[in-house]
């Protein structure tokens, strides 16, 4: 995509930025071997001029993106920060706990020896991935032949297929940048050779809306627990009520819950109290927040209780401050554990 600016002059709005993060490390030259392996990156908002748009934030023409370029001192160092950047990947969508797939991806206009792409399945996917029922095989439909796709070539054994949404893509480029661009680096003996690269890339915006697409039920909402905008919504008597009498626990509440670490600034309280708890309850299942608490009649009994509800499997439970401390608790615990 292009723009002009008020002089018109056209300015590209960049989808990825290899040829301009190379042709800057060519602008610096001598960079010493002693300062590689050397990361770049940027979170910040790329620009296609996609064909089919659609499906919201799947595939759109702006977009944000979190892009990494790394330049190291040899073929063999490339490959060691690959594996690096590819476990740091592995780590980051195993910490948002949706089933992932890490396939063998196509290099395409971006190229390189080796690629890698980061799946969620979803019935809506624009890829098509095959997945090996015998071992751990799994790759990208475009890299298998018509003719070959039905068995895997490393165990023979039966080739799926399944649709997927792609959130994730590493590239290992070599110097297919760096050589045309003149992007050195001074070796030991002071003599310039060529950087060997690689790309890397994780689409923000689509995590989030391939997250919700995979997770998500009817009209309501889910998040991840880790992307959850927050945690706990904490809802309020309706003005007027004979509940209204509880509200003094709203502050409290919400100040013994921002202290259980874990929840800091992970409250959000819904204070619309001309709208019955009930239509609050329903909107805050339609957000998404992962556990809603009620101020409601209970609160107004000699030994306080608040309704706790986990949108997620639909429980609901009446409990008192202490134990619903320690189900939070507990929630945060079996959090940590699960990444």
């Amino acid at each position: 995509m292009t723009t002009s600016d008020r002089h018109k002059n056209e300015h590209v709005l960049s989808p990825t930025h290899e040829e301009a993060i190379t042709s800057l490390m060519s602008d610096i030259y001598p960079l010493s071997y002693r300062q590689l392996p050397l990361h770049l990156y940027q979170i910040t908002s790329k620009f296609r001029d996609e064909s089919r748009p659609r499906f919201g934030l799947l595939r759109c023409k702006e977009f944000l993106m979190k892009d990494l370029y790394t330049f190291d001192c040899s073929e063999a160092a490339a490959s060691v920060t690959y594996n690096k950047i590819g476990s740091a990947y592995d780590r980051i969508f195993q910490r948002i706990g949706i089933p992932y797939l890490k396939v063998a991806g196509d290099s395409g206009n971006i190229g390189g020896s080796l690629s890698h792409e980061y799946h969620y399945q979803a019935a809506i996917g624009e890829d098509t991935l095959l997945l090996c029922n015998g071992c751990d095989f799994s790759t990208n439909a475009t890299l298998v032949s018509s003719s070959d796709d039905a068995f895997c070539t490393r165990c023979g054994g039966q080739l799926n297929k399944t649709l997927a949404i792609e959130v994730g893509h590493t590239f290992l480029l070599g110097t297919k940048y760096s050589a045309p661009l003149k992007a050195c680096y001074q070796n030991d003996k002071g003599k310039p050779e060529l950087l060997h690269m690689g790309c890397y890339g994780l689409g923000v915006s689509r995590i989030m809306a391939a997250a919700v697409e995979v997770l998500s039920q009817g009209k309501c909402i889910r998040w991840p627990w880790i992307l959850a905008p927050f945690k706990i919504c904490i809802i309020t008597p309706k003005k007027g009520s004979k509940e209204a009498g509880a509200l003094s626990w709203v502050d409290h509440l919400a100040h013994v819950v921002n202290s259980i670490p874990g929840f800091q600034n992970d409250v959000i309280i819904d204070d619309r109290d001309s709208f019955t708890i009930g239509q609050r309850v329903m909107e805050a299942k339609k957000t998404g927040y992962p556990l809603v608490i009620v101020v409601g009649k209970g609160a107004c009994a000699s030994i306080p209780l608040f309704e706790l509800i986990d949108t997620e499997n639909g429980d609901s439970q009446m409990l008192s401050q202490t134990l619903l401390v320690n189900f939070l608790k507990q929630k945060l615990l079996e959090f940590k554990f699960n990444v």
